[in-house]
């Protein structure tokens, strides 16, 4: 029974405090040393391994992950990184509370878990099942979208809009895929958060988010790589005595358009730019000096000939008294005028209106 009892034994060391064996000195490390590997070795036991992994922890403190686990997922973007998608989601709470209060009539709360990144593919293997996925589309952003309704929050919404009686559990009917009926009103539900999601989103920018289609597999509802990052918003929703959860994922993809606006701390901030400084530069451009050139003719000689001129040669111009002149500022022709004198000065009276390449020019520097 002794040999049994030692083979059946891991071997894990113990320190000599916690065993209460006295010094390392005195035997309470030595007695593992035996196959001549050290007495310092020391195994780690399930929960050590699981900590240094970062395994040990719940899915609501995903967030919260240590280990080699952490590192891992160290690539991902926070979505604290996108402040504005915070105050997005608040205001979709508040939305939501009010129209599934119509939408039911009954007494519904909703309150959001929490918002976090994570891989698309990680997503769809953590999804629980049953659940109905409804692929969404972003009209404005053109890309997709993905919520999920879980199977207790399907069968509370069938339970109130069928006129179930309050204070009794929705019956869970586990094995059979859903029925038309169950389709069409989570079909219902889902238009009612997508349109919320649409008001939610329009002071900062309008996106129109449509229903694409539902699905019950996972794998059908593919709408990224699976190492792709994305945005997972957690709601729950609870009325009275029943409830379930809504899980909102938007891939970065999907927000790359906008992501200039969900950086912003708050509505309408704009970044690296000073008003003082703005009004400044713009006045000391409009005093700016700046050379104008007065063009009586052009001509294309070859360059032989202008290699070949000497003092006293004589160039003809193709330009009368009469003929106009060209006022340019560097490469750009700004207007015409006619030349002429003005007390011992020579002068050009304008002619003709601003050109449209100077104008685009001077609204570009503006």
């Amino acid at each position: 029974m002794a040999e049994d009892t030692q083979e059946e034994t891991p071997p894990v060391a113990v320190s000599a405090e916690a065993a209460g064996e006295g010094a390392p000195g005195d035997g309470g490390w030595e007695t593992a040393s035996d196959d001549g590997a050290g007495g310092s070795e020391r195994i780690l036991n399930q929960d050590e391994i699981d900590s240094l992994l970062g395994f040990d922890l719940s899915e609501d403190d995903a967030a919260e992950r240590t280990g080699i686990r952490a590192i891992i997922n160290s690539a991902l973007v926070s979505y604290e990184r996108l402040p504005m998608l915070e105050i997005v989601f608040d205001r979709l709470v508040r939305l939501m509370t009010t129209s599934l209060r119509n939408f039911t009539s009954d007494n519904v709360e909703v309150s959001l878990d929490n918002i976090s990144s994570i891989r698309f593919g990680d997503y769809l293997n953590s999804i629980p099942l049953p659940a109905i996925l409804s692929v969404f589309r972003a009209e404005e952003l053109d890309n997709l979208g993905l919520l999920t309704v879980d199977s207790n929050l399907i069968y509370s919404i069938v339970d109130v809009l069928l006129g179930g009686r309050r204070g009794t559990a929705a019956m869970r009917i586990e094995g059979r895929p859903y029925t038309t009926i169950e389709r069409v009103l989570v079909e219902r539900m889902v238009e009612v958060v997508l349109h919320d999601c649409h008001v939610a989103f329009e002071p900062l920018t309008p996106v129109t988010f449509s229903l694409d289609r539902l699905e019950t597999n996972p794998r059908f509802a593919a709408i990224a790589r699976p190492a792709n990052a994305a945005i997972l918003v957690k709601l729950r929703i609870d009325m009275e005595d029943r409830g379930g959860r809504i899980e909102l994922l938007l891939p970065y993809a999907t927000l790359e358009p906008i992501r200039k606006m969900l950086l912003q701390q708050f509505m309408g901030e704009k970044f690296g730019r000073d008003n003082i400084w703005e009004s400044h530069l713009a006045t000391e451009l409009w005093t700016t000096q700046m050379e104008v050139r007065a063009v009586v003719d052009e001509q294309q000689v070859a360059l032989s000939r202008v290699l070949d001129l000497k003092v006293g040669d004589t160039l003809m111009l193709n330009a009368s008294p009469d003929t106009m002149v060209e006022l340019r500022a560097g490469q750009i022709p700004l207007t015409r005028g006619r030349m002429g004198r003005r007390n011992h000065h020579i002068a050009v009276r304008v002619e003709a209106p601003l050109t449209p390449s100077a104008k685009q020019a001077v609204q570009r520097m503006a």
